[in-house]
């Protein structure tokens, strides 16, 4: 990423922009110098589109409207002038190429879309791998081509790279968490319900979410609060904090420096007077279980596809398509219960936050794996339960959190601290990200810059 303007903050910017210091199109040939095609994080682009778009906000600004920064978004989401893929081998049809409100807030905010980023098929994996359209690299390692994390995975790579300010995802079971945590940046998982899913391809009707990517908390506090239409309010004292520190599975099996990188963090928060205590959540395995049996994504997006684009089941790659037409002859009583299950657990998980401003784990237990070791399926189901097993746990229980990029694992490769809100306490869990961020530093300050070409 070259030297400039983009470097700042996104609060930053817009007073650049607000004062007419610089112009929303000087920022976008900016984005645009600093794409890298060798690391493949978008599927389409179109940067005559792109300068169109910065012209049109610089006319906006001229008559006191607002501005929105470059924004990269997965290839799930619809944007008016590109076509969905969804990660699949061909264009969607048109109807989901039509934007649904968490796009149209932006284009309300005049941002500037820098293109389509990649995406597993349909949003059915957590590593970032797609054999149709090629896997992005994570620039964290320029001399193997590693996993970006996914399902969202080319969203981190368009931040490192500094194409986009803000990368939209989606998380079903991690989709923004991992691969924000995987590249070094800051993911923001919101609560289900509180964001329309409507345009988007669906993978989950009952856990899919829509989220961004950014590369520091107060970012994503700016991007939050356009998007949403709420003010996060400022970070709370750290000794006015409780965080409940998870155990068991979150630290189990984790790959070298990633367990040790997370107790170290939170360590960090306890000598700022923070009070850190062991929590106990049973519901955690148990909700592993029922993820590790399938959960709910399998069956609906089975039903979506039966319903909405038959045709295409069976030009899936294998390894998606054999897992989603595996529940077909699954009874209906099974999704019920499984329904149910997910409900009872959620709640049982909510009822332990009494007493707790925020949980904490390891975003993800493994350190991103080189794409041409996972050519073995046992290798690859290794490592995408790795990536979900402890993001998949919060999609279960119904929560909301934040990925934070605290350190280089053994690998030197990112890793993230997870904080988990309560249910619908989007809002406060930022501002504790906020704390958090401000006591342990940002990425550029705990992880240095990202490897350049």
């Amino acid at each position: 990423m070259n030297a400039g303007v983009i470097e700042l903050s996104l609060h930053e910017i817009g007073k650049l922009l607000r004062t007419r210091a610089i112009t929303a199109e000087a920022l976008a040939e900016e984005a645009i110098a600093n794409h890298d095609p060798s690391l493949g994080a978008y599927r389409a682009r179109d940067d005559d589109r792109l300068r169109e778009q910065a012209r049109a906000a610089d006319a906006a600004l001229k008559v006191g409207r607002d501005y929105g920064p470059p924004v990269s978004v997965k290839d799930l989401y619809g944007v008016p002038g590109f076509d969905t893929c969804a990660g699949t081998r061909a264009p969607l049809p048109d109807r989901w190429s039509r934007p649904g409100p968490v796009v149209q807030a932006c284009l309300d905010r005049f941002a500037v879309i820098t293109g389509k980023t990649h995406t597993v098929e349909l949003a059915f994996s957590g590593i970032g791998i797609n054999n149709h359209w090629g896997t992005p690299k994570n620039p964290w390692d320029r001399a193997r081509h590693r996993i970006p994390g996914g399902s969202s995975s080319g969203a981190g790579v368009s931040l490192c790279e500094g194409s986009a300010l803000v990368a939209l995802g989606t998380d079903t079971a991690g989709s923004v968490r991992v691969p924000a945590s995987m590249t070094g940046n800051v993911g923001v998982k919101t609560t289900k319900g509180r964001w329309s899913t409507d345009g988007i391809v669906p993978l989950s009707t009952s856990l899919d979410t829509p989220g961004i990517l950014t590369r520091t908390v107060e970012d994503a506090v700016v991007a939050f609060e356009a998007i949403d239409g709420s003010r996060v309010p400022d970070a709370p004292a750290l000794d006015r904090l409780t965080f409940g520190v998870l155990g068991a599975p979150f630290f189990d099996e984790c790959d070298p420096g990633i367990a040790e990188a997370v107790e170290s963090a939170i360590g960090g928060l306890g000598a700022c007077r923070a009070k850190v205590i062991p929590v106990e959540l049973p519901e955690a395995e148990a909700a592993r279980a029922w993820f590790r049996a399938g959960g709910l994504a399998a069956t609906e997006l089975y039903a979506f596809l039966v319903d909405a684009l038959p045709d295409r089941i069976e030009s899936l790659d294998p390894v998606v398509r054999d897992r989603v037409t595996g529940v077909a002859a699954q009874p209906a009583h099974e999704y019920v219960a499984r329904v149910t299950e997910m409900q009872r657990l959620a709640d049982a998980a909510d009822a332990r936050f009494d007493g707790f401003d925020a949980w904490l784990a390891p975003t993800c237990a493994g350190t991103p794996a080189e794409v041409s070791a996972l050519d073995d399926l046992e290798a690859y189901r290794r490592a995408n339960m790795l990536a979900l097993r402890n993001t998949s746990i919060v999609n279960c229980l119904g929560q909301c959190a934040v990925t934070v990029p605290i350190a280089l694992d053994a690998a030197g490769m990112p890793v993230g601290l997870q904080i988990i809100g309560r249910r619908g306490d989007d809002v406060r869990l930022l501002a504790i990200a906020r704390s958090v961020e401000r006591a342990l530093g940002t990425a550029a300050v705990r992880l240095g810059p990202v490897p350049s070409a």
